[in-house]
């Protein structure tokens, strides 16, 4: 986005007011909000005091709108800067706004720049009786009638060189001119011959319902041939699912009271019953200590256990609690559980 600036200093009038007209507009924006909420009615009072100071906005109307709105001055320069409805800069009487967009210039929007060059001068300058200023902006969204501009609050619509050299020449001479498209077009519709639209089918009744009958007839034979292909791809074989997908399946049954009963077998040993039966075992166990405790399985690895107080060393590769490193008569770096490996007095492997 382009930086946008105030006008100059030697362009900037000493002073701005608003005038009644202005000042009652902006008593009836004012209203709409609540109370302490009066800066969201900052862009319809820049627009009005842009349209008292001639469509442009000098620094004391910002100023104006700022105080009036009780809003410090950079605020309302933000939004004024921001939104390019809002001139900085002193335009013509006539401010012409022109389409330079892709549309406009597929439709002749490079022959009304010529024009506006030839008549007025380069943008952004006014010319010498104060009537017309011009300015390159996007797309005004009249495409289907390009090319076109936007002349203060007006579209002028289907130019050509010609045509708008007589709009021209009749704003600058005070003549009345017409809005809108300049080649007759109603609004947007087609220009000259309408050719869509056009069969009388679409007007006597004859095309309602008939869509329905025919929908019917070709669903018809649809409708067999997606039934024989739906049949005809079923599998003969049809083999279980893998995995089964928490789908319940039949499987053997454990060996339980319920199918020895089924089965004609007695559901429950004697042996058994008697057993569980009897009070001096029912819910006594064997316990550990009478059995013994298990030895802890053994891994490969050799672990040397930490000796107690009174404890003699049992293994000379290990040193003494509290004995110095340097007095110790080995090193325990791991190299007497390897196999293979001898280490000696003087800490030489071999």
């Amino acid at each position: 986005m382009a930086v946008r600036k105030l006008a100059p200093e030697e362009m900037q009038p000493e002073s701005f007011s608003f005038s009644s007209e202005t000042e009652a507009f902006a008593e009836q924006q004012i209203a709409k909000y609540p109370p302490g909420r009066q800066a969201s009615a900052v862009i319809p009072l820049l627009w009005k005091a842009q349209e008292q100071a001639g469509g442009w906005l000098p620094r004391k109307a910002i100023e104006a709108v700022a105080t009036r709105l009780d809003m410090p001055f950079i605020r309302v320069m933000e939004v004024a800067t921001f939104y390019t409805m809002f001139n900085l800069e002193p335009v013509g009487q006539y401010f012409i706004q022109f389409c330079g967009t892709t549309p406009c210039v597929l439709r002749g929007a490079g022959d009304i720049k010529k024009v506006l060059e030839k008549r007025i001068g380069e943008q952004n300058h006014v010319t010498a009786d104060g009537k017309f200023s011009w300015l390159e902006v996007e797309c005004l969204g009249a495409c289907c009638n390009a090319p076109m501009v936007q002349i203060n609050d007006d579209y002028y619509e289907d130019l050509t060189t010609e045509n708008f050299e007589k709009l021209l020449d009749d704003l600058a001479a005070g003549r009345p001119v017409k809005t809108g498209s300049q080649i007759g077009r109603n609004r947007s519709e087609p220009f000259e011959a309408v050719n869509t639209l056009q069969d009388p089918s679409l007007y006597d009744g004859s095309q309602i319902g008939a869509w329905r009958k025919r929908f019917e007839e070709q669903a018809q034979p649809a409708a067999t041939g997606e039934a024989a292909a739906a049949a005809a791809s079923i599998p003969q074989d049809v083999k279980a699912a893998k995995p089964t997908a928490g789908r319940a399946i039949e499987s053997e049954a454990a060996d339980t009271p319920a199918k020895r009963a089924k089965e004609g077998e007695t559901p429950v040993n004697p042996v058994d019953q008697k057993e569980a039966g009897d009070p001096s075992v029912a819910t006594k166990g064997k316990s550990h200590t009478e059995e013994g405790a298990q030895a802890a399985p053994q891994s490969s690895k050799s672990y040397v256990a930490s000796p107690g107080k009174d404890a003699v060393p049992t293994s000379p590769t290990t040193p003494e609690a509290g004995t110095p490193l340097a007095q110790a008569e080995t090193r325990r770096d791991g190299s007497e559980s390897k196999p293979g490996v001898v280490v000696d007095k003087d800490n030489k492997t071999s």
